[in-house]
C-alpha cells in the first residue's frame, strides 16, 4: 500500500514548453492566490501541492464517436479523451515545475474506466486483454502517469478476469476499499496508497490516497461478484479506513470516491447504504482533506464541505465525465509541530475542448483505433426503412420495436421445450440513446450498436399481469404531469424529478413494454398523478388479465435491481445465458440480413392527457 519512492518527476514529460501558460488559459485555468496568514500576507512557509484527476472516462482515449463515425461533438461542443487530458496534465505540470519549490503533482482517477465505447467493447469481448493484448485505456493511462485510481462499477462489466487483468496492466494501484472479500470482509482490491511527494529543502509530503467504489455494483452486476465479493458503504468504510492511513503516516488524504457527490439513490431501498454519499462522507469523517468524485457524470469545480466533528473544510471536485474536463486541486501545507498541515484548499475543473490531443497517446494507441473504426463500420446487413430512436422517450418507433423483438425473440426460442414455452414473452427496453438510428439500404454494426450502448446481458423473468401493469406505472413516473394537447417541447414532459432521481430521471430508467407474437398496447396518461397513469393495458387486443402469466425479457441491470423498479427483481428467473443485448441485435441482422420493421410491432403505445392524444415535439 505503500511507494517509498518521490512522486515521478517531470523528466520526458515536461515538453509543451512556454505553451503551457496558454494552454492552461484557454482551459480556463485561474491562478488561486497561496494562503494568506494573519495578517493577510503570503506565508513563505507555504508549500502547495496540487493534484490532478479525472473520472467516468469509460474506455474514452480518442476524440472520437464511433456510433457516428466521426469527431465527437455535443451541444456544449465539449470535446473528449485522455489524448486531450494528456495535454491538460502535461501544461500543468510544467507550470508547476517552474515554481521551483511546489513539489510534483499526483493524478488520480474515480472510476468508470474499461467500459462505454466500442474500443472498450471490442478489447473486452472481440480482442480480449486477457489474450495478451494490453488494454487501451491502461496504455493510455500508463503513458500520462497516473498515481492511483479507484474501482469504478463498470469495472466489473466483463468479469473478474477482465478486471484483474486490466489491473495488472496497471502501472499504478487500482483501489477499492470497500471491494471486501464475501467471506473474510477483508477488501480484495488495495485500499490505499501512500505517496512521498519531494520538497526541496524539507521532508517529503506523505499523500495517502484511498479508493472508495459505487456499493451498487452488488445489484448492478450481481452476476459476476455474488458470493465473491461484497460492498460496504462509502461512509462506514471510510470511518474505518481514513484513521487507518492518518496512522500509516498520511500528512494529506485524498479520497476517490466513485459516488456521486449528492444524496440519491437509484436502488431505493434495495441496499442499506445510498449511492451517492460523498459530500456526506466529508461531512460525517474526520481526516479527509479531498476528494475526487465520480459516477454522477455532474461538473463541480468547486465545492467546500465543512466537517460536522473537526470543522475543517473539505474540497469536493468531480470533473464531468468521458475526459471533458481535468480536475485540479491545490491543497496549501504548512509544517505544524513538524508536520505538514493543509492550512487551505481550493480546486477548479479545465476544459479539454481548448487543447490539441497528445500526439503521444493517440501514436501509442491509433492502430487500436484503426482496428475497432474498421470493426464498426463493417456491413452487417440491411434495413428496408430508416429507424430513428430520436423520439422514443414519448411516442412509440420501430427502433425500439427491433430491440424489443429481438430481446424476446431469443427468450422465446431458448424456452422451447420448457414449461413456460407456452406463455406469451414481453421485453422491455429503455431510449438509451436519442442520437441512434439504422439508415435505409446497408446497416453496419455501428448501426446498430448505437441502439444499446450499454453492455447488458439478458434475462427472463415470469411475471403476472398486475405486476407488469406496476411495473409500467412506475416506469411512467418519468414524464412530468402535465395537462392539454399540446404541442409540448419534450423537455415539458420527459425526465421527471424524483426522489430518488432529484434532477431528473435518465433515459435508461424509463422502459417501453412490447410483445412478441402480439403487440402490447397501453396508454399513458400523464395529467394523472404517477401511480394511475396507465389506461387500456392489452395483449393482442384483450385486456390484461391480473392474474395472466407472462415471460418478460429484461437487462440484468433492471433485473439484479437497478432503477428499483417493481417485481423485476423477485420475479422467477427463468432464463439466464450471459448473452450480451448488443450481440444479440448484431448476430440477428447478420444472420437474418435485412432489417425489416413491418415484420416486428411489439408494441402500441401513446401519451395523452385525460384521455385525449397530446403532441409532443
Amino acid at each position: 500500500m505503500t511507494d517509498n519512492g518521490d512522486s515521478r518527476t517531470m523528466g520526458r514529460r515536461t515538453v509543451i514548453g512556454g505553451a503551457a501558460a496558454t494552454a492552461l488559459a484557454a482551459a480556463g485555468f485561474q491562478a488561486v492566490p497561496a494562503y494568506a496568514g494573519p495578517l493577510g500576507k503570503h506565508d513563505p512557509r507555504t508549500v502547495r501541492l496540487s493534484v490532478m484527476g479525472t473520472t467516468d472516462l469509460h474506455g474514452n482515449v480518442f476524440n472520437w464517436d464511433y456510433f457516428k463515425n466521426t469527431e465527437y461533438d455535443d451541444s456544449a461542443h465539449n470535446d473528449i479523451g485522455l489524448a486531450k487530458i494528456s495535454t491538460l496534465v502535461t501544461a500543468v505540470r510544467e507550470r508547476i515545475a517552474r515554481e521551483g519549490r511546489t513539489p510534483a503533482p499526483l493524478m488520480l482517477d474515480a472510476g468508470d474506466t474499461i467500459q462505454g465505447t466500442p474500443l472498450a467493447y471490442y478489447f473486452a469481448k472481440v480482442q480480449p486483454i486477457t489474450g495478451g493484448h494490453l488494454h487501451p485505456m491502461a496504455a493510455a493511462m500508463n503513458e500520462i502517469g497516473y498515481d492511483a485510481a479507484a474501482l469504478g462499477n463498470h469495472e466489473f462489466n466483463y468479469g473478474l478476469d477482465i478486471l484483474r487483468k486490466f489491473q495488472r496492466q496497471l502501472k499504478f494501484p487500482l483501489l477499492g476499499a470497500n471491494a471486501q472479500d464475501w467471506t473474510t470482509g477483508l477488501p480484495v482490491f488495495p485500499p490505499y496508497v501512500l505517496k512521498r511527494v519531494h520538497v526541496p529543502g524539507e521532508r517529503p509530503i506523505t499523500v495517502g490516497i484511498l479508493g472508495l467504489t459505487n456499493p451498487g455494483i452488488a445489484i448492478w452486476d450481481k452476476a459476476n461478484v455474488e458470493n465473491k465479493i461484497k460492498f460496504g458503504g462509502i461512509v462506514e468504510l471510510a470511518k474505518y479506513w481514513v484513521p487507518r492511513v492518518r496512522r500509516a503516516g498520511a500528512d494529506v488524504v485524498i479520497v476517490a470516491a466513485h459516488s456521486g457527490a449528492d444524496l440519491s439513490s437509484s436502488y431505493g431501498d434495495a441496499l442499506p447504504v445510498p449511492e451517492n454519499a460523498s459530500a456526506l462522507m466529508a461531512e460525517e469523517v474526520p481526516g479527509i482533506d479531498a476528494v475526487l468524485v465520480g459516477h454522477a457524470h455532474q461538473e463541480i469545480p468547486e465545492r467546500l464541505v465543512t466537517n460536522k466533528a473537526t470543522g475543517d473544510q473539505v474540497v469536493l471536485t468531480e470533473p464531468l465525465k468521458w475526459g471533458m474536463r481535468l480536475a485540479v486541486i491545490d491543497l496549501d501545507l504548512q509544517k505544524v509541530h513538524g508536520r505538514w498541515k493543509v492550512v487551505a484548499r481550493h480546486s477548479q475543473v479545465l476544459n479539454a475542448n481548448t487543447v490539441a490531443a497528445d500526439p503521444r497517446v493517440t501514436d501509442l494507441l491509433q492502430k487500436d483505433h484503426d482496428k475497432v473504426v474498421e470493426y464498426v463500420n463493417a456491413k452487417v446487413g440491411t434495413c428496408t426503412e430508416a429507424m430513428s430512436a430520436a423520439t422514443a422517450p414519448w411516442e412509440d418507433t420501430a427502433a425500439l420495436d427491433f430491440v424489443n423483438f429481438v430481446q424476446a425473440d431469443a427468450v422465446s426460442k431458448a424456452l422451447a421445450g420448457t414449461p413456460q414455452a407456452s406463455l406469451p414473452v414481453l421485453a422491455i427496453a429503455a431510449p438509451f440513446n436519442r442520437g441512434a438510428a439504422i439508415p435505409a439500404g446497408d446497416v453496419s454494426v455501428r448501426d446498430v450498436a448505437g441502439l444499446y450502448i450499454f453492455d447488458n446481458t439478458l434475462l427472463g423473468v415470469t411475471m403476472t399481469g398486475a405486476q407488469v401493469k406496476d411495473y409500467l406505472e412506475f416506469s411512467a413516473q418519468y414524464f412530468k404531469q402535465v395537462s392539454g394537447s399540446g404541442p409540448f417541447p419534450s423537455d415539458q414532459v420527459t425526465n421527471a424529478p424524483t426522489s430518488t432521481a432529484p434532477t431528473g430521471t435518465p433515459d435508461y430508467n424509463y422502459d417501453i413494454l412490447g410483445g412478441l407474437t402480439k403487440p402490447m398496447s397501453y396508454q399513458i396518461d400523464i395529467a394523472k398523478p404517477v401511480g394511475s397513469r396507465i389506461t387500456d393495458l392489452q395483449y393482442g387486443g384483450v385486456a390484461v388479465a391480473a392474474d395472466q402469466q407472462f415471460v418478460v425479457a429484461v437487462n440484468n441491470y433492471r433485473q439484479s435491481g437497478g432503477g428499483n423498479f417493481p417485481h423485476v427483481k423477485t420475479a422467477p428467473v427463468v432464463y439466464n445465458r450471459q448473452v450480451e443485448i448488443r450481440q444479440l441485435m448484431i448476430d440477428y441482422v447478420s444472420t437474418t440480413g435485412e432489417v425489416n420493421p413491418a415484420t416486428f410491432h411489439t408494441t402500441d403505445w401513446s401519451l395523452t392527457s385525460n384521455g385525449s392524444p397530446i403532441v409532443v415535439s
